[in-house]
């Protein structure tokens, strides 16, 4: 209902554009009979400090942060959540008079995803593929939630560090290198879920994050899943289907980890179901173009 008072949520990211999150939250603020706008900001690197102040000094209610700068605008923050400080990475601020706490909900809307799924990760075996920020993300809030996970990263120079990194959260969650195709078979095998955090089958990119002799012990029973949402479906989904896998692909994680922020900023729960529905038509009708 209008009360002359419009509050402000936005968006720090570069580039911010092609965001869906003003979609996805303006939404919300529309269906629930909101007062409230969210807006996306391209913002410089050297503009990031006066960007954070900005919300403090224009009573921002709170702001999403995306890629380049999750890790980057900590320092600014005066209050980490547990998740945030564990991860090292902020997605969501939440403005409580001036005092900005960091969280970070992007692993917990892949449980929530899941959930919408009618499945539930506690005492499940889940392969994780990547382990980059969402990657690290869906460890962290599967491992919280009671999940048995195996992490595949490849074996470059941060390989050590973030082995100790993650496995230090929870007996339950190994780290293994991509490379190796043995260990892979076996778990994949072995898998109640697989979750593709890579960005290979992402945009133009048609590849496929495991092998090809990997892919044929996919079995029906098994759950796929993958963080990219453009293409709508990648050709990994679309083995995985093909073998008679359920899939989804990663706009209910995204739109989840949006409901995380939501709900924070103005304590009502995102009408999911809605807000999935607009997005997916969205994305459709880009397709069609």
């Amino acid at each position: 209902m209008f009360d002359g008072h419009t509050d402000l949520f936005e968006l720090i990211a570069a580039p911010a554009h092609h965001s869906l999150s003003p979609l996805i939250h303006n939404t919300s603020f529309n269906t629930l009979d909101i007062n409230s706008v969210y807006l996306a900001f391209d913002v410089e690197a050297a503009e990031l400090g006066d960007t954070v102040a900005s919300l403090r000094a224009l009573s921002v209610r709170g702001a999403n942060v995306s890629m380049p700068y999750k890790e980057a605008v900590i320092p600014y923050m005066d209050e980490l959540t547990p998740m945030a400080k564990r991860l090292g990475a902020v997605n969501t601020i939440i403005n409580q008079s001036g005092h900005l706490v960091g969280d970070s909900t992007d692993g917990q809307g892949f449980v929530d995803a899941l959930t919408d799924e009618g499945l539930t990760v506690k005492g499940k075996h889940i392969v994780v593929l990547g382990a980059g920020g969402a990657g690290r993300a869906v460890v962290a809030a599967s491992a919280e939630a009671g999940a048995i996970i195996t992490v595949f990263k490849r074996h470059n120079r941060t390989f050590d560090a973030i082995h100790d990194q993650l496995t230090s959260w929870s007996p339950n969650i190994r780290v293994l290198p991509y490379e190796d195709l043995d260990a892979m078979a076996t778990a994949i095998s072995d898998a109640d879920i697989i979750m593709n955090t890579t960005n290979v089958g992402m945009g133009t990119n048609t590849g496929i994050p495991l092998d090809d002799s990997i892919m044929t012990l996919l079995q029906p029973e098994q759950f796929v899943a993958d963080a990219i949402y453009a293409p709508l479906e990648t050709n990994f989904l679309k083995v995985a289907k093909q073998q008679g896998c359920r899939t989804m692909n990663g706009i209910s994680m995204l739109i989840h980890q949006a409901a995380g922020s939501f709900v924070q900023w103005t304590s009502e729960p995102m009408p999911v179901a809605t807000v999935k529905e607009v997005v997916n038509d969205h994305l459709l009708s880009l397709v069609a173009k």
